[in-house]
């Protein structure tokens, strides 16, 4: 399927999304419904084990939300449809790599906190935040939920409140971040992410998947249960007899997703 926001690839058994806005990428009801379907399609992909989200260029991720659209009567229906599509991605049953090639605000950094890892380049104009407080308004996309979940309530405050920007160093320092790249590196080292991920066993990184993310929203006890469930859908597969077998044979084990 063709799209007008974003260009689709696959590379072996990974997909990749870039975003493709120029000059910085950002989200209007077009780009967002555009994104929902892209990651529709590799979810239901059998030969994509993982997926790779970029942006277009050296600039940006993405600048979030486009203001040049704001008078666009399809916006209201933005705010819904952008929780439903970060909450597919977060909630998926394949890992999803942001590579961060530039700055991500607003939506952007909303978008790149949605996927389950993130690596940045390190370059002066490549910053993270959140300037809606600027304009008189809030995150609407995730972003006041996932930033504290994953860097702590006090620098996230500091972040959403302030309006402060932070680089590549403090996002890796704070735990926003799995990895800094040189600069012209960053899709490189985000793919080795996604080719690594695509060679694990698909139904043990659901399980995992599953029992991590719903885990988070939930108390211990139930956290448990979901890793129950998964353990028990895992044990009798096809993969953990594979796994099992190439442990023994001392081989790499080559997983189906059965």
């Amino acid at each position: 399927m063709a799209y007008d926001t974003l260009i689709l690839e696959r590379e072996g058994a990974v997909g990749i999304i870039t975003l493709n806005r120029p000059p910085v990428n950002p989200f209007n009801y077009a780009a967002i419904d555009n994104l929902g379907k892209a990651m529709a399609e590799l979810e239901n992909d059998k030969s994509v084990r993982a997926i790779l989200i970029t942006g277009g260029g050296e600039k940006a991720f993405s600048a979030g939300f486009d203001i040049a659209s704001f008078a666009d009567p399809m916006n209201v229906w933005l705010p819904r449809l952008g929780h439903m599509v970060f909450n597919r991605i977060e909630r998926g049953s394949k890992p999803v790599v942001a590579a961060i090639n530039g700055f991500a605000l607003g939506g952007g950094l909303e978008l790149a906190m949605a996927c389950h890892f993130r690596v940045m380049v390190d370059a002066e104009k490549a910053t993270l935040g959140f300037p809606e407080i600027n304009l008189g308004i809030i995150p609407g996309w995730g972003g006041t939920q996932r930033l504290p979940r994953l860097v702590g309530r006090t620098r996230a405050l500091e972040i959403v409140l302030m309006g402060r920007r932070i680089n590549a160093k403090e996002a890796y320092d704070w735990g926003l971040l799995n990895k800094v790249s040189k600069p012209g590196e960053v899709l490189k080292d985000a793919k080795e992410y996604a080719v690594a991920l695509s060679k694990r066993a698909p139904l043990a990184l659901k399980a995992i998947l599953n029992a991590v993310v719903l885990g988070l929203d939930t108390n211990m006890a139930a956290g448990i249960e979901l890793e129950l469930a998964g353990s028990q859908m895992v044990g009798t597969s096809k993969d953990a007899m594979e796994g099992m077998t190439a442990f023994m044979e001392k081989r790499e084990a080559k997983f189906i997703g059965e």
